[in-house]
């Protein structure tokens, strides 16, 4: 980029760019759009059901017949797109976490129940085996080891149940190595070949995600952590290595997560690689500002709009965030 070259003082004064909404408006150097924003949403058994998350207040896990009701405010609201979270009865999570690709189970019976209503909504999942293990993880444990292949070869036939039953993008999270080039290989010879991938590239063993994972009820399960599966805070060049190996074997588009504490991330994938670049604004993100609003320690609603902003400002194409109907309600009043 070449430097600018301003005129001395008075000759230049930047504040007149400043001075009215108009001249802001038509400096403004980026957007954010309600086109920017995917809603991650809760599902739960039952019918007629909400249940409240206690560490992310404003939160709530939805029966189907209620998560289609939230994407059809979506859908009215602009966003173009929500990503589907299962809550899953205990007694379903096992060892093997077959259920992870039941055609039955939460997720794919909330994504035909939403294609069925809100056809022109974009459905994204999660693929990930955590929901659905006993213990807890991202993969299939073994003797105490999150084990690579076994669990890639689940994660494929979770991939394929949640293409079959419609969603337009898949977003695996587990960070098992070759998983994308098992999954795109199998969709492809599925005839899934419109499927989307998102894939969580960069996606780092942070202390971010402990209200998450209240929320589909993996807390208690966890065993142990996730560090050797889920990349080191400290290591960005690792990250970038993830993204580019995802990108290599078939990844539409990459995600960095968390988000705020990794806007470095976000710019540099954008950056070196210049495709579609999301960042997930997690749990922890979401809980500290609606705590911190909630003591009136802060201005909630500009918080909110700066917070998603910042993605923007770094290069990404769009955020996952719990706070997208309220910033596109905002948006669509003229917020400044």
């Amino acid at each position: 980029m070449m430097a600018q070259a301003y005129a001395p003082f008075p000759l230049s004064r930047p504040r007149r760019l400043r001075r009215t909404p108009a001249l802001r408006g038509l400096v403004r150097e980026d957007r954010l759009s309600v086109k920017d924003l995917i809603w991650p949403v809760f599902v739960c058994d039952g019918e007629g059901v909400i249940q409240e998350v206690a560490s992310m207040p404003g939160v709530i896990r939805r029966s189907v017949d209620l998560i289609v009701e939230a994407a059809a405010e979506a859908h009215e609201l602009g966003i173009p797109a929500i990503c589907l979270f299962p809550y899953t009865d205990p007694s379903l999570k096992t060892d093997g976490c077959e259920e992870a690709w039941n055609p039955d189970n939460l997720s794919n019976r909330a994504i035909r129940a939403i294609k069925a209503t809100v056809p022109d909504i974009a459905i994204m999942t999660d693929v990930a085996l955590d929901p659905y293990n006993a213990q807890g993880h991202d993969g299939i444990v073994r003797n105490g080891e999150i084990v690579n292949d076994d669990s890639v070869e689940a994660l494929v036939k979770m991939a394929l149940a949640q293409a079959e039953a419609g969603a337009d993008i898949l977003g695996p999270s587990d960070m098992m190595d070759n998983r994308i080039a098992a999954m795109r290989t199998a969709l492809e010879q599925a005839g899934h070949i419109h499927t989307t991938i998102m894939s969580y590239a960069a996606k780092y063993a942070s202390a971010y995600y402990g209200p998450f994972r209240d929320a589909v009820g993996a807390s208690g399960a966890l065993k142990g952590d996730k560090k050797t599966y889920q990349l080191d805070p400290l290591n960005a060049e690792e990250g970038l290595r993830c993204v580019e190996r995802d990108l290599a074997e078939g990844a539409d588009m990459v995600m960095v997560k968390p988000g705020m504490p990794y806007l470095d991330l976000c710019h540099r994938v954008k950056t070196r690689f210049g495709v579609p670049t999301f960042a997930y604004q997690v749990s922890g993100e979401y809980a500290m500002i609606q705590a911190a609003a909630a003591n009136g320690w802060i201005d909630g609603e500009r918080v909110m709009m700066e917070s998603l902003m910042a993605f923007r400002r770094a290069g990404c194409d769009g955020v996952l965030t719990y706070l997208a109907p309220e910033a596109a309600k905002r948006i669509r009043a003229g917020w400044e």
